[in-house]
């Protein structure tokens, strides 16, 4: 019977942590020390409702302890949780999740679906995303770094300071998609699509854009004086202070270069126009807004 009311007791000072593992370790430690301690005084002739007494308040105050160890256990589940690297997930199924601060290094992850998931602050690296979709996903500060992207979608996805470094984007789709300070470094774009996209702010960093068409977008406030620019077209285009200009020296290969970019029925600031008159390049049938 007495053993039952220290059973009873300890049940219901960790009813509210009895679904984290580590408090439930605790609990069963806990439980045979209790009757241990019982046992002992008993044997030494204190009456039951005594030693019950004295049995449990040698517990003290440990629910501070509790909290504390429960909240500890979570954040590390919620860490495991969170990290996905070294794994095989193709054709994996994260459709609509939310999962801000993913880890994904090393894993295998081709055809995976991402489509409409909430991935703020995810990172990507060294991974295999060849036919992922992320079409709808908010890939807010999310970086990609040194993997595979080909023949991904990023239909109407929300792309924020996200990061492409050193990405094979072959057959790559952002189809109507505000791409808000975001980066790329490194990448070979020639074959990507940016079908209906809007471009406001970022670099295009040592990236190659010969041949790539942004015909009828718009773009503000973007750097492309360290991208290869031959026969670029920018028809119909409307451009709000984007620079062309390398940071360093001006180069007879960069002339060269500027001279071929399309910029026919155009519509492009002062300052982006003056600049780009300064260095040659052909700015019949633009209009400067």
């Amino acid at each position: 019977m007495m053993n039952e009311k220290i059973n009873h007791y300890v049940n219901n000072l960790f009813e509210p942590y009895d679904r984290t593992k580590s408090v439930t370790e605790l609990k069963s430690d806990m439980l045979a020390d209790l009757n241990e301690r019982f046992e002992e005084l008993t044997s030494q002739g204190k009456d039951e409702e005594a030693a019950l007494a004295e049995t449990l308040n040698s517990i003290g105050d440990i629910e501070e302890t509790l909290g504390e160890m429960a909240s500890l256990t979570h954040t590390l589940e919620r860490q495991l949780l969170v990290n996905f690297s070294a794994q095989n997930l193709k054709g994996s199924d994260f459709a609509g999740v939310t999962l801000h601060g993913g880890k994904f290094g090393a894993s295998t992850m081709e055809g995976a679906d991402f489509s409409g998931a909430d991935l703020t602050g995810s990172s990507f690296k060294s991974s295999d995303l060849r036919g992922t979709n992320f079409n709808g996903a908010n890939l807010t500060d999310c970086n990609f770094t040194t993997l595979d992207l080909s023949g991904v979608s990023f239909r109407e996805s929300i792309m924020v300071r996200t990061n492409f470094n050193k990405v094979l984007l072959t057959g790559v789709k952002f189809i109507r998609i505000k791409l808000k300070d975001v980066n790329f470094s490194m990448v070979d774009l020639r074959d990507v699509s940016f079908d209906g996209c809007v471009i406001d702010g970022g670099e295009f960093k040592y990236t190659d854009l010969r041949g790539q068409h942004f015909d009828g977008m718009t773009l503000r406030n973007v750097k492309l004086g360290k991208a290869a620019l031959e026969c670029v077209s920018f028809h119909k285009a409307t451009l709000h202070n984007v620079s062309f200009t390398p940071p360093f020296a001006l180069t007879n290969k960069y002339y060269s270069a500027i001279k071929t970019i399309q910029f026919d029925g155009s519509s492009m600031d002062k300052l982006t126009y003056n600049a780009l008159k300064g260095s040659g390049a052909n700015l019949l049938n633009v209009t400067i807004i």
